[in-house]
């Protein structure tokens, strides 16, 4: 198996040299006799650059043209929930499409419409930090170390400012059994050592390339990118990356939106994404594959040892008692837990960053 889909891989590459539209000398995606609005958060948009124009080489989406856009994921997702034209959304923290959901635009059976929960492709928590790490940063507690300043989105925008923060608060609180360990080192980062607050996970890369910060918290996937761009890139612009022996799983859920006019071709895009050549190509693009298969066939891709993946569900468990009721009084788990313990309205780490770090 891992043999014909490294075959694949090759053939898959090969036929997909060209992005989107929006790339300079991208292939045109727009034209067909059938549509297909994407909505997404920003980190993706280098993995459908190449997604699409293969979908569009298939028989089931040979006539589909795309429109797409791309932004911090909680302002996609409250921009989808007011009924902007759309017919696939995908969004970094599953959170955002609970508020789908709860606006009548998706489906609330939307996790079991696809694999996986309907998460097409994943990432895991990772560090950049200047070519040759000056700041010597190998792992969550080098963050804190005086004069290290630490470039991550906010949380109040942005899903990957999410992952980034529950990395180490999963950490520093053993998966959530010490809360407040959690919540004090996070309170330390954000007083300290975070000076540039962006609005997504793609404008924190971006701030970091213009030259600010020691170190930027990331989807591996963006850190791979950057990675790849020291071949072009000037000796005092060239980066490394590594994965902390401690980090956090990234899911980023897809699903098809109610009120499209055309279902059927929203729904064969989104069942593409979980073939194995799409799953090749997100793979290609830096995005960890869902599917076992394309995971081992791909898996050295993915440098480094992680000793622990802390997960959304592990510590949903946990903090759930804390969290209250849901409405049909159950306890809560998952992202319903952790969104209301950590970043709702009156979470800790919301309260966090309303204070600068001040508890």
């Amino acid at each position: 198996m891992a043999v014909a889909i490294a075959a694949t891989l090759t053939l898959v590459l090969a036929a997909c040299g060209g992005g989107s539209t929006d790339e300079p000398g991208g292939e045109d995606i727009s034209t067909g006799s059938r549509h297909v609005n994407l909505i997404a958060y920003a980190t993706p948009k280098p993995g459908f650059d190449v997604v699409i124009p293969a979908f569009r080489r298939t028989e089931s989406g040979h006539d589909i043209g795309f429109s797409q856009s791309y932004g911090p994921s909680g302002d996609q997702s409250r921009k989808v929930a007011r009924r902007v034209p759309a017919d696939v959304v995908n969004v970094s923290v599953q959170p955002d499409m609970t508020r789908l959901v709860d606006a009548g635009v998706v489906d609330a059976d939307w996790q079991q419409r696809e694999p996986n929960n309907s998460v097409a492709f994943g990432s895991v928590v990772a560090f950049v930090v200047r070519k040759g790490n000056p700041k010597n940063i190998r792992g969550w507690d080098d963050l804190l170390k005086p004069g290290v300043q630490v470039i991550t989105p906010n949380p109040g925008s942005s899903g990957s400012a999410k992952w980034n923060l529950l990395a180490p608060y999963a950490v520093k609180s053993n998966g959530g059994r010490d809360n407040q360990a959690g919540l004090d080192y996070i309170a330390e980062l954000i007083r300290d050592h975070v000076t540039v607050i962006p609005k997504s996970g793609r404008e924190a890369t971006t701030a970091f390339e213009q030259g600010q910060g020691d170190v930027l918290i990331s989807y591996e996937n963006e850190a791979i990118m950057l990675d790849r761009a020291n071949a072009t890139a000037s000796p005092d612009q060239q980066v490394e990356y590594f994965v902390p022996r401690e980090t956090f799983q990234i899911e980023n859920p897809v699903a098809v939106v109610n009120t499209t006019s055309d279902e059927p071709a929203a729904r064969a895009f989104v069942d593409y994404l979980f073939t194995d050549e799409a799953q090749l190509l997100w793979a290609e693009q830096g995005f960890r594959p869902v599917t076992d298969s394309v995971a081992a066939a791909t898996k050295e891709m993915f440098p480094g040892q992680i000793e622990k993946l802390w997960t959304i569900d592990e510590l949903g468990a946990v903090l759930g008692p804390q969290a209250g009721p849901a409405a049909d009084g159950s306890i809560r788990t998952g992202w319903a837990a952790v969104d209301t313990v950590l970043f709702g309205s009156d979470g800790s780490i919301t309260e966090l960053y309303d204070t600068g770090g001040r508890q």
